[in-house]
């Protein structure tokens, strides 16, 4: 019993003294590598967001339960959480399976995709095809085939749907009273030519190319829906014209199909010569009653000496849903998650404090960042540095910074070409004047931190495997996919970010805005 009650005793003493003595700067660093390269997280944190959370469009029940799954996360590691709610759509969307054919002896399957607060289909739809009407003249004479039919609009893609919003309606006015013009003097041009079969003939005018002109009244005629070509990979975005304004009972109410460009000319083609076939979709895209709320999420390690002042690290949580955000944003969000593991993991107790911040609503016009800015902006000047990540899985593998910042990070980024030789880490002093301020936001959730004048220094990536990541190839189409990141790189970049992060918290000082910015 003595023995026993002697080993409690040695226990509450190694304990008391572990709270008392937290482990040194220097031994947190050496964990946070240990940890880091032997048992990273990163891959495992997008696994669940991508595959098994999915697309996380700011409305669906995705980006709901990704918000509550990372919040989950920051409090199992110890750390404080706020769910920061930013604003509400006023309805709701949550994509379901798609799947398109062509009926015909070469009959294919097809690849397409709408874009986000679209109508999907009342089932399996099957109909006829025909090419848009361009004046009024070809309307009234095919509306009555127009009934049962998808309708081959003009124009290239962009991503976003057919505007059926007034604006949209009043550009379309203007559009179909030039054609009626045009078509007026293409018949004074094709009668001059008949007349005079031997002379030149001279060219017919060009009709504009404003897509889907007689939107509403094909609708009001009975379309199935309507097709436009689409770059591959296919991009689609969400209907920004109309998301505010929507409600559950005026929802748009036929499809906005995005269909591969090579797929899109051969039934073009068929249309043109007139040979029947016919197009069956199946496409589920739900809507929800509203108004749906959507939030920040703000993991915070809350610093001991200087709980008042802050570093910052984060990327935006939403993700369009055609895909599963594996890289936009999930390369940003999955570091950032693990950088904070590590530091808690590593028994780091930072004299400032530490905020994890995955913001809501980037793609709908940085609104998470934008309000937690605007709700916070006593706290900006304590800000030492936002860190943002949203350019892809490369490898965190270098930093500029002002002349006035470099002895402080020179020190901190010492560590960082200790974990792995085959990625050094180099620091760079920038050269040339300050920079004017940002007045102006830009593409991404640092823009109104620097707008206030808060540092924003962002790593620099590199791809020393030459791995030939082309980001174009993956934003905002259906190939930003889990399988598009890069393990060995997000690994990595965690851990940079988790010194780098640390590092600058437990400086005497807030790193120092001279020469930053101009102004």
């Amino acid at each position: 019993m003595k023995k026993f009650t002697l080993f409690l005793t040695s226990l509450c003493l190694v304990l008391t003294l572990q709270a008392t003595n937290p482990p040194s700067h220097d031994e947190v660093v050496r964990r946070i590598i240990e940890i880091g390269l032997n048992d990273n997280q990163t891959m495992n944190h997008l696994d669940v967001l991508s595959n098994r959370i999915g697309g996380r469009l700011v409305g669906s029940d995705a980006y709901a339960n990704a918000t509550q799954w990372c919040a989950d996360q920051f409090r199992k590691w110890g750390m404080e959480v706020i769910l920061d709610e930013v604003g509400s759509v006023p309805v709701g969307f949550n994509r379901g399976p798609w799947f398109g054919r062509m009926l015909s002896e070469d009959g294919m399957t097809l690849h397409f995709a709408t874009p986000s607060y679209t109508s999907g289909t009342k089932g399996a739809q099957r109909g006829h095809v025909v090419m848009e009407p361009r004046t009024r003249t070809e309307f009234e004479r095919m509306k009555g085939k127009l009934a049962g039919a998808w309708v081959l609009i003009t124009g290239e893609s962009s991503g976003w749907p057919i505007d059926y919003s007034a604006e949209g309606d009043s550009i379309r006015a203007v559009a179909i009273a030039a054609n009626e013009e045009t078509a007026r003097k293409n018949r004074e041009i094709m009668m001059a030519n008949r007349q005079n079969p031997e002379g030149e003939q001279q060219p017919l005018l060009p009709m504009n190319e404003e897509p889907a002109l007689f939107y509403k009244e094909m609708v009001e005629a009975g379309i199935l829906g309507i097709i436009q070509s689409a770059r591959v990979p296919i991009r689609v975005l969400y209907d920004r014209k109309n998301i505010d304004k929507m409600t559950f009972e005026t929802l748009p109410t036929i499809p906005d199909i995005k269909l591969n460009e090579h797929q899109y000319a051969i039934i073009e083609q068929k249309v043109r010569e007139r040979q029947y076939f016919l197009l069956e979709f199946d496409i589920r895209n739900h809507f929800k009653p509203g108004p749906v709320p959507y939030h920040n999420v703000i993991g915070i390690i809350r610093g001991t000496t200087y709980p008042d002042e802050y570093v910052m690290m984060g990327g935006h949580l939403d993700a369009f849903d055609v895909a599963t955000g594996g890289v936009d944003n999930g390369s940003g969000v999955s570091p950032a998650m693990e950088a904070a593991r590590l530091i808690m993991e590593a028994g780091g107790r930072p004299r400032r404090t530490i905020l994890i911040t995955l913001w809501a609503a980037e793609e709908f016009g940085l609104l998470g960042s934008k309000h937690w800015v605007e709700s916070n902006m006593d706290k900006l000047p304590y800000i030492s540095n936002y860190f943002n990540r949203d350019s892809g899985p490369l490898v965190a593998s270098s930093l500029t910074v002002p002349e006035a910042m470099y002895e402080d990070f020179r020190k901190i980024c010492e560590p960082l070409n200790d974990i792995d030789p085959e990625f050094p880490f180099t620091l760079n002093k920038r050269e040339g004047p300050p920079r004017p301020r940002p007045t102006r936001a830009g593409g991404s959730d640092h823009a109104y931190f620097a707008m206030n004048g808060v540092p924003t220094i962002a790593f620099g990536l590199s791809d020393p495997r030459g791995y030939d990541f082309n980001y174009g190839e993956i934003w905002h189409t259906e190939r930003d996919l889990y399988n598009m990141s890069i393990p060995v790189y997000q690994n990595h970049t965690s851990i940079v970010q988790a010194i780098v992060l640390y590092g600058l918290a437990n400086l005497g000082h807030n790193l120092s805005r001279e020469g930053l910015y101009s102004d």
